[in-house]
């Protein structure tokens, strides 16, 4: 088996979105830290409501998806579709905006701590169009299991094999083929796992350093650092004298055109300009003519 190095390190960057939310950016802090298919990954992270009472209004999307992943804290989903979800804390968002949505995210805590992360995956160009969908993944929803070393795997998307026992979790197959999971391990543990041959991977370490077991001493990947993984078909990732955390994402490469204008990412400079005007007309929302 082909095992996968680290191939990249991107430290992340502060900023801010929505109404003033304070959030660190790695993946997708410009445009030449994509990793295809996925555009952006934030982490926000916080104990001081000055950092994200205000939340994200109602804003737009168009041509993309959204992963939102709370590990603390708890946030009112609101979209133009009259959907509602409360996202709390172990709980997961999946959004796709495709023609159009508007949403809101709202945090309904006025003190304590809000910690997350947000992540953007692209959608083919096939897709760009088809109708907005949302999914409100309780907490009680993702599977999770007790490794054998006392660490823990939760399993959002696709499966993952542990000890015998395959976990599948709530999201499943799709152009991508994503796989989201959260790892924890103690300190002086490993994690070792398949991903398919061909996808982009990454991981991101929220908690602790972690290494990347390649053969090399090249692996090393301090926290809140996304690490960019080479291809192959095998990851094993391993604690050194302290605990951590770290999410293992993966998806099938898209290998098209990116054009982004803020919320919209299309394939073309019109398309987004044509998505500038459906937003200003109202249209962005609408359902799709019909050929």
């Amino acid at each position: 088996m082909k095992t996968r190095s680290l191939q990249q390190s991107i430290t992340p960057i502060p900023t801010t979105d929505g109404a003033g939310v304070r959030l660190s950016r790695s993946i997708g802090k410009t445009q030449a830290f994509r990793l295809d298919p996925f555009l952006m990954l934030d982490e926000f992270s916080s104990s001081n409501p000055d950092d994200y009472i205000a939340g994200f209004p109602d804003h737009p999307h168009r041509g993309f998806e959204t992963v939102t992943y709370m590990l603390d804290g708890n946030m009112l989903h609101r979209d133009h579709l009259g959907n509602q979800g409360e996202l709390k804390g172990g709980g997961a968002q999946w959004m796709t905006a495709g023609r159009g949505i508007i949403h809101s995210e709202i945090p309904q805590q006025e003190s304590g701590r809000m910690r997350g992360f947000q992540l953007w995956l692209n959608l083919p160009a096939k897709e760009k169009m088809k109708p907005a969908a949302y999914r409100d993944i309780r907490p009680e929803e993702i599977p999770e299991m007790d490794l054998s070393n006392d660490g823990k795997i939760r399993v959002v998307a696709g499966n993952a094999e542990i000890e015998g026992q395959v976990l599948s979790g709530p999201i499943q197959g799709g152009t991508t083929a994503p796989l989201f999971w959260d790892i924890r391990l103690p300190a002086g543990a490993r994690f070792a796992h398949a991903v398919p041959l061909g996808h982009t991977a990454f991981i991101y370490a929220y908690e602790g350093r972690v290494n990347v077991e390649d053969g090399t001493a090249q692996g090393r990947l301090m926290p809140q650092v996304a690490g960019a993984l080479s291809d192959g078909d095998y990851v094993a990732i391993s604690t050194l004298d302290q605990p951590a955390a770290f999410l293992l994402v993966a998806a099938k490469p898209l290998h098209e055109p990116v054009v982004q204008y803020g919320p919209f990412v299309m394939n073309t400079q019109d398309e987004i300009a044509q998505a500038i005007v459906d937003y200003q007309t109202g249209q962005l929302t609408s359902p799709a003519p019909r050929p």
